[in-house]
């Protein structure tokens, strides 16, 4: 067993926030594993107009504040983005907010947007001495009277410091957020953010996995003729709690194992609809390299982890490398793209 994963064992005699913060601390010390991101030369991949060395990412939520994001580039990770981000700090909800389903591979969370501000993310992003793509993770504060206005704000002062800016109206943690996915709302949020942003950083779009049929449709339609350059699916869930071994009986959204299914089929179904018009990305419940294939098959271009993590450590990410490069070559794939939704 190796050391990260000896340490990964040891930090869970923490509770689940203490953790996570004793291994932000540790990053940005410069304990971790130094691995580069181009070890398989076949999983490069080329998505919304950026050369990724391969694709898998690590998801908005581990590095909120924008402390660690060239270490966590170190393990491995073809990008990494961080946040989310809103124009105010903020302390988020009361704790405990955050809990290990350790039977199910699973997290429950309900931090609700808790971040140190745009100011300080934009200085810590702005002194950024390493390379790689990373992108930030938009948010809206909790008690902002215009949320639109706090997406652009956001936007205009992060875009030229990023390679994409994420917007998340999908968080189950921040009351009113979700109905920001309502089509007409959702078509002017991201026009002007898309107006606020310079430079060269792409817009993405991270939906939630609990829509209803008719929501679902009218996103596949704004997809279609909105100004995004990927579709991040998805955001954690609400639902899916008789996946668990064990009832948590906590609010919040849930990630992990039991969140796989779900998410997978919602990609499949938007994959299916979209027919290639928009290039998604698929996160949600991946815990190794079949899972990561399966959504690479059903018709992701990149993935992104993050609480398969907190179970097996930053080996995981090779780990998912290496089986990615195998499967491909296995089944006669020339590369990443060759393979995506070829499981449809």
């Amino acid at each position: 067993m190796s050391i990260w994963r000896l340490g990964t064992r040891a930090f869970h005699a923490f509770d689940p926030e203490t953790a996570h913060n004793l291994t932000i601390r540790a990053l940005k010390a410069g304990v971790g594993p130094r691995r580069k991101g181009d070890l398989f030369p076949a999983l490069e991949t080329k998505v919304a107009g950026l050369t990724f060395p391969n694709p898998l990412g690590l998801a908005a939520g581990f590095d909120k504040n924008a402390v660690v994001p060239d270490a966590c580039l170190n393990m491995g990770f073809g990008f990494v983005e961080v946040g989310a981000v809103t124009p105010r700090p903020q302390a988020g909800n009361d704790k405990p907010r955050v809990f290990r389903l350790s039977r199910d591979q699973a997290v429950i969370n309900r931090y609700g947007f808790n971040n140190d501000g745009l100011e300080a993310i934009a200085a810590r992003l702005s002194a950024r001495s390493g390379r790689g793509i990373v992108g930030i993770n938009l948010g809206a504060n909790k008690d902002s009277t215009d949320r639109v206005g706090d997406y652009v704000t956001c936007a205009a002062r992060l875009a030229p410091l990023v390679s994409f800016c994420t917007v998340n109206v999908s968080s189950p943690n921040t009351p009113g957020l979700r109905a920001l996915q309502e089509k007409d709302v959702l078509m002017s949020l991201l026009n002007n953010v898309r107006m606020a942003m310079t430079g060269n950083a792409k817009l993405f779009l991270k939906i939630a996995p609990d829509l209803g049929d008719e929501d679902r449709a009218d996103l596949v339609e704004l997809a279609k003729a909105a100004p995004i350059d990927a579709l991040v699916i998805s955001n954690t869930t609400i639902g899916e709690r008789d996946r668990l071994a064990h009832d948590p009986d906590q609010k919040g959204g849930l990630s992990g194992r039991p969140l796989f299914p779900l998410s997978t089929a919602r990609l499949k179904e938007f994959a299916g609809a979209l027919d290639g018009a928009v290039p998604l990305i698929g996160v949600g419940g991946i815990s190794g390299a079949q899972d990561a294939y399966e959504k690479i098959l059903g018709g992701a271009s990149l993935v992104q982890i993050y609480t398969a993590l907190v179970y097996k450590g930053p080996d995981l990410v090779i780990d998912i490398l290496e089986g990615l490069s195998e499967r491909l070559s296995a089944d006669g794939f020339q590369d990443v793209a060759d393979a995506v939704g070829k499981g449809l």
